[in-house]
């Protein structure tokens, strides 16, 4: 019994660690070619002939900085300067549900990279609370440009559409480097709500908040490695 436990206990929560470790460490370099999320869109959309799933890995030095300052400024104004999750907005969601408004989102980029790629998408505490470990580890190891290159390759950004390249090809003719920036500002609009947006036939609601994000992405500072790209 007491080795039945010294396992339950010791043993498997610290494998679990160490594999988890070792697995966000291997992601460090080596792209995401699949997440649960593309796994889990195949199974619901599988009886829908028109489905594909359409996914295109590329360089974060290919992604037009553009769409780097849109999703930034769209989803995560402190990505920079926080260290995995956004205390304030949190705190400030959490009041506003006491109050009994709706719950709004605060996860911010590193969050929602790691939900992306670890997690499957149902709301439970049990997800969050891997989201929440894997949120530290990818802060700790990838550091933020490879977690804005993960992001920007794995998020969900239509049906079946995955990452900026498979996005700015399929809403725009064009790859992602040459995406300007009112296209990049209305991928970034889409972005909440994926699968009821369309980034190359834009409601008047996302051209309005497209044209918003615009507006926003001069008065932000963006990190040097942004810059560099510009």
């Amino acid at each position: 019994m007491k080795k039945f436990l010294k396992f339950l206990l010791v043993k498997l929560p610290l494998a679990v660690i160490l594999l988890s470790v070792l697995y966000v460490l291997i992601l460090k370099w080596v792209p995401v070619w699949v997440t649960p999320i593309m796994v889990s869109r195949s199974i619901e959309y599988r009886q829908d002939p028109s489905f594909k799933t359409v996914k295109r890995w590329c360089r974060l030095e290919d992604i037009s900085p553009e769409l780097i300052k849109a999703v930034i400024t769209s989803e995560d104004n402190l990505f920079v300067e926080h260290s995995g999750f956004d205390r304030k907005a949190i705190e400030q969601a959490l009041k506003e549900k006491r109050e009994g408004k709706r719950l709004r989102g605060a996860s911010t980029i590193s969050q929602q990279t790691a939900k992306n790629v670890f997690t499957l998408h149902k709301r439970t505490v049990w997800r969050k609370a891997v989201e929440g470990w894997f949120t530290l580890l990818i802060e700790w190891i990838w550091g933020k440009e490879r977690i804005m290159e993960v992001y920007l390759n794995v998020a969900e950004m239509g049906k079946g559409v995955y990452g900026a390249q498979a996005a700015a090809q399929a809403f725009f003719g064009k790859d992602a480097s040459a995406l300007t920036r009112r296209e990049a500002a209305t991928l970034a609009a889409c972005l909440p709500a994926p699968l009821e947006r369309d980034a190359a036939h834009p409601s008047r609601y996302v051209s309005s908040r497209a044209a918003t994000i615009s507006k926003m992405i001069p008065n932000l500072k963006y990190p040097s490695w942004i810059e560099r790209q510009d």
